[in-house]
């Protein structure tokens, strides 16, 4: 089973900016691109395979659940398959900021499940590119209680800034200088919004579900105030204050490991030349092209393309030069 290509969903965005597409090495027209969906299971927004390199493909034109459904184990993993089915456990994207996103929180898995049926929602942000000035909002920078957030965004309801440092509520959030290369883990209950000037990889739960705190007053395409859901966010927030919010990493390796959690394991992977990797996991493989170009597994990958590598064909064989993510489960 060779990896798989599949047809990014490139999503307009309120914020979005311009960089994602020229990245990707792809031509449109489409107009502030906020994000682009590598690889997804979400309903509605489906993977669809486009290229193996085989002949007469039949799989060209499945959706990754119809693939999951064909091969079961074989493209996942069989206890990947056994826990998760036929719905794929990862979302891939590539997020370009032109404005600042909004503050915002995620569910964990039991009151996502118990309020919308679902999973959760931890994720990674991993930073390719940051001008000079943008910033991370991610947790807290001093203790609030659920009464202090409520008050904080009852006095947000009337403010009227366009950046974090002009709400209230940045007196709590806390704020990191970006820049290229950058790690965060965000599990799921940590406040976080990404600011302007950032261009960045997503790795996180198949979910869709985000609770937004605060928007900078800003209007939808029909002018109207889009929705927040601050009491859902309540229940849903991590109170509490870490030391540290940047993750750190051995940049200085050909492979380092970024993150290890319930939900997903994460290299950094540079290839000079050629390279053999066997991450000896029972699991696909998604590796997310951030520099370069190569041949993994018998398919041509370059900057800006993701592939899925089945479970059956997972030690990857690598030849040429670039920089990878690989995520597993």
């Amino acid at each position: 089973m060779k990896p798989y290509k599949f047809k990014p969903f490139l999503k307009t965005t309120l914020w979005g900016g311009y960089q994602i597409a020229p990245f990707k090495g792809i031509y449109t027209a489409q107009p502030n691109i906020g994000e682009s969906w590598e690889i997804s299971g979400v309903p509605g927004h489906e993977s669809v395979a486009i290229e193996r390199g085989l002949i007469d493909d039949v799989d060209v034109g499945l959706t990754l659940t119809e693939l999951i459904d064909k091969y079961k184990g074989l493209l996942v993993g069989e206890k990947v398959y056994k826990k998760f089915g036929n719905k794929f456990p990862l979302l891939v994207k590539f997020i370009d900021s032109r404005q600042d996103l909004s503050v915002q929180v995620h569910p964990n898995d039991e009151l996502a499940m118990q309020r919308h049926g679902c999973a959760g929602k931890t994720e990674m942000w991993y930073v390719i590119k940051a001008d000079v000035g943008a910033k991370i909002y991610s947790g807290l920078r001093k203790s609030i209680t659920p009464e202090d957030y409520e008050r904080l965004v009852s006095s947000d309801s009337s403010a009227d800034g366009d950046s974090p440092a002009e709400n209230p509520m940045a007196s709590v959030i806390a704020t990191h200088e970006s820049h290229d290369g950058d790690l965060y883990f965000l599990p799921a209950g940590r406040l976080h919004a990404i600011g302007a000037g950032n261009f960045l990889a997503e790795i996180q739960q198949t979910s869709d579900i985000t609770y937004r705190v605060y928007d900078f007053g800003r209007k939808d395409a029909h002018g109207k105030p889009r929705e927040l859901h601050v009491q859902e966010a309540k229940d849903a927030i991590d109170y509490q204050v870490w030391p540290e919010y940047r993750s750190s990493y051995d940049s200085t390796r050909p492979t380092s490991q970024l993150i290890n959690c319930p939900y997903f394991i994460v290299h950094r992977v540079v290839v000079q030349v050629a390279a053999q990797i066997d991450f000896k996991s029972d699991s696909f493989v998604v590796v997310v092209c951030l520099w370069g170009e190569a041949n993994i597994n018998g398919i041509h990958i370059r900057k800006g393309e993701t592939v899925l590598v089945p479970a059956s064909e997972n030690v990857l064989y690598i030849f040429g030069n670039a920089t990878f993510l690989t995520a597993t489960v």
